[in-house]
C-alpha cells in the first residue's frame, strides 16, 4: 500500500460520514469510519482511500446506500457520494476526474495524425540536432512528436527540458509549413513564475538557434510568451468551471505543459478534456519532484503507464527516429526520458547528490556532504537556525542589496527584481520556529527592524491567489519600493513592469523565505535548504531533491543526520488508481 498517514481525520471529514450516517439508522460504523477517511485522504493528497486488501470491510461498502460500484469506464450514479473500485474508496467526484482524465488521454494518444513528408524535413533536423553533437534523447523527443499526439519528455535539473522543446516546437513550425498548414502552439504552466521561466529560456533557445543560422520564419512561428494554465484554459471568476472545455475546446494545434509533476488531478482532467481532437499535447517535468500540492499525483501515474522509449536503437537519420513506437492499444502515450546534465555551470557540482537523493541513499548523500567535494554544496551540519549562527550575514547579504534600489528609476526597478531571484531560504514548514512565516518575520526584522513599515523598501512578497484582474498569479513574486508617492509593490507581468499599491494586492506573503511546494517552478542562484530539528510527517526524500534542485550555481544544506535520514528513507507516494485506469 502507498503510504497514507495516519492523522485523524478533519471536523469537516467526520461532520460529512455523520450526514451520511443519519440518513441510513443502522450503518455500519465501519462504514462511517471509512467515509470520513476518504474525505481526509484527498486533504492528504490522495485521488482516494486504500483499503489494503480488507475485504471485510470492501464488502461492507459494496452494500452500502452511498457507495456506487460501476463498470471501470462508467460513470458512477451522482446519486451516490462514494465509489468503490476494488480496493481504492473515492470521492465520486474524485473518481470522475480520474475515470474522465484517462478517456481524455486515450483519446488524445490515439488520433491519428498526418506526419507529412518526414525525410524532406531532414534538413532542419540536421541543423536543429547536428550529427556528432546530438543528445540522442533530444533529438528523439523531437522526431517522436512529428507523428504522436501524446508525448511526455522527463528528466530531472538540467537535462535540456526546455532546449528539446524549443528544437520540438522549430521542427513541428517546419512540419507544419511543409504541408501549408497552421500551427497553433500554446505554451503553459501551472505557476506564473514557471510560465515566465519556460518561455524566457525558449526565448534564448530560439535566438540562439536564430544566429547559428535557422530560418528566420520558422523562428518568428514559436510564441514568445507562456501562461498559466488558469489562463489558458479561460477562468472563470468565483467558479470552478473554465471557458475551454468538451464544448469548446482550446484553439490551439499543440499544447505544451511545463512543470507537469505540479499539476493536480482536477486541473489535469480539466486541461485534457479542452484539447481539441487531432491536437497534440507534450506534457514536461520532472517525475521525482514532490507532486501537486492538491489531489493526485499526475505525472507520474502517466508515465507509468505511458510506453518508455528504450535508450538504444535510437538510429541516426530523422526517418529512424521518427519511426512509429508499438504501444498497448489502450494507452497509445509515449515517454521519453533525458538523462544528460547540460545546466550545471563549472563551478557546481549538484548532479551526484540528486541523484543519491533520489534513490533515498542518505549513506552516500552524507558522504557527499560532509567530503565538501561538490563544487558549489555546503552542508552545515547540525544548524537548526541560519539566523542565530555565522551563517545569517551571508544569507542576509543578497537581500540587503535590495534595500538600496533607487525606486524611481525603472531601469533600477527592473534590475532589482532580477536580483530578488539570486537566493531564497527553503522550509519543509509553513509554520511553527523553522516554517516559513516565523523564518520571513525574522529575516524581515532583519533587514528593516522591529519597528519596520509592513510594505518596508526592499522586501520581497509573493501572491498566493490567482487574480485575473490584477494578472497577478499564485508563485509570482514583487519588490516593495517606497519612492515619491510611497510604498509601491512592482511585478514583472504579461503587461510588462507593474507597480501596485499594497492595499489592492490580492492574497500575498513574504517571499524571503518560503516552503519548498510553493518553490516549485521556480530556481535561484542561491538555495538554503533549513530542515526542522525533528522529523516531521511533510519531510519525504521528493521534498528533499526538490528543495536542492531548485539551486543554479550554489547549494548551503543545514540540517542533522538524522533528520536527514528520516526524510530520506519516506516516499511521498499517493494513492491513484490512474495509472492503472490508463493500463487496464
Amino acid at each position: 500500500m502507498s503510504a497514507q498517514r495516519d492523522d485523524a481525520p478533519r471536523a469537516f471529514d467526520l461532520a460529512f460520514a455523520q450526514v451520511l450516517a443519519r440518513r441510513e439508522p443502522g450503518a455500519d460504523p465501519r462504514v462511517v469510519d471509512a467515509i470520513a477517511r476518504a474525505s481526509f485522504a484527498i486533504a492528504q493528497g490522495h485521488a482516494a482511500l486504500d483499503l489494503d486488501g480488507d475485504a471485510t470491510l470492501r464488502d461492507a461498502l459494496a452494500t452500502s446506500r452511498w457507495v456506487a460500484r460501476p463498470a471501470a469506464d462508467d460513470e458512477a450514479d451522482s446519486a451516490m457520494p462514494l465509489v468503490l473500485e476494488g480496493d481504492l474508496l473515492y470521492l465520486r467526484r474524485y473518481r470522475e476526474y480520474e475515470r474522465r482524465l484517462a478517456a481524455g488521454l486515450r483519446r488524445i494518444a490515439a488520433a491519428a495524425f498526418d506526419a507529412g513528408d518526414i525525410d524532406a524535413l531532414a534538413p532542419v533536423f540536421d541543423l536543429l540536432f547536428p550529427r556528432g553533437a546530438r543528445d540522442a534523447h533530444q533529438a528523439r523527443a523531437a522526431a517522436l512528436a512529428l507523428r504522436h499526439p501524446l508525448l511526455l519528455v522527463t528528466g530531472g535539473p538540467g537535462t535540456g527540458k526546455t532546449t528539446t522543446i524549443a528544437r520540438l516546437l522549430l521542427l513541428a513550425a517546419a512540419q507544419a509549413h511543409l504541408a501549408q498548414r497552421p500551427l497553433r502552439i500554446a505554451l503553459a504552466a501551472p505557476t506564473g513564475r514557471a510560465a515566465e521561466r519556460m518561455a524566457q529560456s525558449l526565448r534564448i533557445a530560439v535566438d540562439r538557434l536564430r544566429e547559428a543560422g535557422l530560418d528566420a520564419a520558422l523562428c518568428d512561428a514559436l510564441p514568445t510568451d507562456a501562461g498559466t494554465l488558469h489562463r489558458l484554459l479561460g477562468a472563470i471568476h468565483d467558479r470552478p468551471q473554465f471557458r475551454h472545455g468538451p464544448d469548446l475546446p482550446l484553439p490551439h494545434d499543440l499544447i505544451v505543459v511545463d512543470e507537469a509533476s505540479m499539476v493536480d488531478l482536477p486541473l489535469m482532467c480539466k486541461l485534457v478534456e479542452a484539447v481539441p481532437d487531432g491536437a497534440r499535447l507534450v506534457l514536461l517535468g520532472d517525475r521525482d519532484q514532490l507532486p501537486s500540492v492538491e489531489a493526485g499525483d499526475v505525472l507520474a501515474a502517466i508515465v507509468d503507464a505511458a510506453t518508455t522509449v528504450a535508450d538504444d536503437a535510437h538510429g541516426e537519420t530523422l526517418a529512424e527516429l521518427a519511426a512509429p513506437i508499438a504501444t498497448p492499444a489502450r494507452f497509445a502515450g509515449l515517454r521519453v526520458a533525458l538523462h544528460r546534465t547540460y545546466r550545471q555551470a563549472d563551478a557546481f557540482d549538484l548532479a551526484p547528490l540528486a541523484a543519491a537523493i533520489r534513490d533515498g541513499d542518505a549513506d552516500t548523500a552524507l558522504a557527499l556532504l560532509r567530503g565538501g567535494e561538490l563544487r558549489g554544496v555546503h552542508f552545515h551540519e547540525d544548524t537548526t537556525d541560519t539566523l542565530a549562527s555565522t551563517l545569517r550575514e551571508p544569507l542576509l547579504a543578497p537581500w540587503r542589496v535590495l534595500g538600496a534600489v533607487d525606486a524611481d528609476a525603472p531601469d533600477a526597478i527592473e534590475a532589482a527584481l532580477v536580483l530578488a531571484q539570486q537566493a531564497r531560504l527553503l522550509t519543509a514548514l509553513r509554520h511553527g520556529p523553522q516554517g516559513a512565516v516565523a523564518l520571513n518575520a525574522r529575516i524581515e526584522e532583519a533587514l528593516a527592524g522591529a519597528q519596520r513599515d509592513p510594505y518596508f523598501h526592499g522586501r520581497l512578497v509573493a501572491i498566493t491567489e490567482n487574480s485575473y484582474r490584477h494578472g497577478l498569479f499564485n508563485g509570482d513574486l514583487g519588490l516593495c519600493l517606497r519612492g515619491e508617492d510611497g510604498s509601491v509593490v512592482w511585478f514583472r507581468t504579461a503587461a510588462g513592469l507593474r507597480p501596485f499599491h499594497p492595499a489592492a494586492l490580492p492574497a500575498h506573503a513574504g517571499a524571503f523565505a518560503m516552503t519548498v511546494h510553493k518553490a516549485q517552478g521556480s530556481e535561484f542562484d542561491t538555495v538554503w535548504l533549513q530542515l526542522p530539528k525533528q522529523p516531521a510527517r511533510t519531510l519525504s526524500r521528493e521534498l528533499v531533491y526538490t528543495a536542492i534542485t531548485r539551486a543554479r550555481d550554489t547549494l548551503h544544506v543545514c540540517a542533522s543526520e538524522s533528520v536527514l535520514r528520516a526524510a530520506l528513507s519516506v516516499r511521498a507516494q499517493r494513492v491513484s488508481g490512474l495509472a492503472q485506469r490508463l493500463r487496464a
